[in-house]
């Protein structure tokens, strides 16, 4: 084989490569262009406008991808995002994804009560949230950050896997919410919203 045509063939497997990689390779002025539909209930830079929308900011990559595509493919359902990722094509999602995945957290605003902080923080202790959330709840992977996310956010979700209505986990958290009461899912709210 000629060097020319080597070279060539070594930068073609090197470009396609780099089409599956994360927020770095990826194109965050396209997600941010793509986003503009977002920033009503999310925020411009993924940090909510009400505390009933979730962060989006510093979010993982992939958590975003796969719940845009499970709204998309109605393995999660809301009357809101199902017709918002309806249209998304992959590339939208991806790039999307990696431009939330980009931004900086803002501390919440809520103000925790610190006695309900307290017990969350032993709720989650005993249910082992760090060992899917890791510590500090920052996430990984499909995993999402749920630190300092929006306090009526999380009530919503954790009563969603409890009641089976949101069921897009692979049963981890419709399992652990079965054993949450409604006192159990208010600490943990106070606790995770506190988290910075």
């Amino acid at each position: 084989m000629k060097p020319a045509a080597f070279s060539a063939g070594i930068l073609a497997a090197v470009m396609t490569g780099l089409a599956w990689l994360p927020a770095d390779a990826q194109d965050i002025e396209a997600g941010r262009a793509k986003a503009q539909a977002c920033a009503a209930c999310h925020g411009v830079d993924g940090n909510a406008t009400a505390g009933n929308f979730p962060n989006l900011a510093g979010q993982t990559w992939r958590y975003l991808y796969t719940q845009l595509k499970d709204f998309k493919e109605g393995r999660r359902n809301d009357p809101v995002m199902s017709p918002m990722a309806a249209p998304l094509s992959r590339d939208d999602m991806i790039n999307i994804a990696n431009y939330f995945a980009a931004q900086t957290p803002k501390p919440s605003s809520f103000k925790a009560d610190e006695a309900k902080v307290k017990l969350g923080r032993a709720k989650a202790d005993e249910t082992l949230c760090t060992m899917c959330h890791l510590g500090g709840l920052l996430g990984q992977n499909e995993i999402p950050r749920v630190a300092g996310q929006q306090y009526d956010y999380v009530i919503k979700q954790l009563k969603d896997f409890k009641a089976r209505t949101r069921t897009n986990d692979a049963g981890n958290m419709t399992s652990v919410a079965q054993t949450l009461s409604d006192a159990d899912i208010e600490n943990l709210a106070h606790y995770i919203a506190s988290l910075r």
